[in-house]
């Protein structure tokens, strides 16, 4: 395996951290005005308050794999970082933008009691954590589908470009993935009343994310190359992450949430795993000439960049890998309807 090759892989595996950790981030402010449902105003503001502290100690820490995986990007692969990130700007911009909002949202939510202001907020990180859930799927819909790229690695084509039926079903795939995900997060992580809600919502989200998921599994032999460039066997990872979403329908029905929210990791984590394996060798697949795309090879930095990169990350990965697991295991404990014990 050359460097090359190395990092390709690294940088899918930062991506799949950051949809395995930031993704039920995104599922519980997606459902933030709606689990938090009561005639009781005063109950609203708890409820919501208790669903914010389940994710109050990791997102801010679980958006640093994607920061990590951009700047990953740009370091090993600046010609894919320069066609990707011109070619996707307006909707790269609209995607920073809802994440800046939603993390002001987090940190001034709590700044005043006022009923108004807190609403205010409170949609702020609904819309902050859909808009992301939503183009990150697009996004990575249209890299294995293909994109119009020039034989001077320049993107060609327009926003509305994007927005075709195969990347719209992968945004709206990830979409509701990501709030079964937070579902079913909730439901280990609260008490009460908002639990069971969270558990009911769950097997009713599980419903639409399999015909979701079984339909995008479908289009992606249809619209990409899947069979050529899996060789063999190229059912075993995709079907793969379709039985885990299955299992975790069957584990919703059991009450085992733990192994539920697992099985639903599982299923992302070969989703997000089969799209870069179509991708591979290649980083963007034109669709105007096939030899025109970007591959690790003609987009890397140098074999010493790489060289050094690789080295730094032997050192600091462990260490970020054991600080974040440290900070799951200190708030692991499920969070009850105590005011006085929410910081949110």
């Amino acid at each position: 395996m050359d460097l090359n090759t190395l990092w390709c892989i690294l940088i899918a595996i930062l991506y799949i951290g950051f949809f395995l950790l930031e993704g039920f981030d995104f599922g519980v402010g997606i459902l933030l005005p709606f689990l938090s449902r009561d005639k009781d105003a005063k109950k609203v503001d708890l409820k919501r308050r208790v669903m914010l502290n389940t994710i109050g100690p990791h997102w801010d820490g679980n958006e640093v794999w994607l920061l990590t995986a951009g700047g990953a990007t740009f370091a090993a692969f600046p010609e894919w970082y320069a066609t990707l990130f011109s070619g996707f700007y307006l909707a790269f911009f609209l995607l920073l933008l809802a994440l800046i909002v939603r993390g002001v949202a987090f940190e001034y939510r709590s700044k005043d009691e006022n009923p108004r202001w807190r609403t205010i907020w409170d949609w702020c990180i609904f819309i902050g954590s859909l808009v992301p859930a939503l183009l990150l799927g697009v996004a990575f819909g249209n890299l294995v589908r293909g994109v119009p790229i020039d034989a001077s690695m320049n993107y060609v084509g327009g926003f509305l470009y994007l927005l075709n039926p195969y990347a719209l079903l992968a945004g709206l795939s990830t979409l509701v993935t990501f709030t079964l995900y937070g579902a079913i997060f909730l439901s280990l992580k609260t008490t009460g009343e908002l639990q069971q809600k969270a558990q009911s919502l769950a097997g009713r989200l599980w419903v639409i994310s399999v015909i979701l998921l079984l339909a995008l599994l479908v289009a992606t032999y249809l619209a990409t190359d899947i069979l050529a460039r899996l060789g063999v066997n190229p059912g075993a990872v995709p079907i793969t992450g379709m039985v885990a979403i299955l299992l975790a329908g069957y584990l919703l029905r059991r009450k085992r949430d733990g192994w539920a929210f697992a099985m639903t990791a599982v299923s992302i984590a070969f989703s997000l795993a089969t799209l870069f394996m179509i991708l591979y060798p290649r980083l963007m697949i034109s669709s105007l000439n096939p030899d025109w795309s970007l591959t690790i090879y003609n987009a890397s930095s140098s074999p010493y960049t790489l060289r050094v990169m690789t080295i730094v990350a032997v050192i600091f990965v462990p260490i970020v890998l054991a600080y974040q697991g440290w900070s799951y295991w200190v708030f692991r404990k499920r969070i009850e309807s105590k005011p006085q014990t929410l910081t949110y």
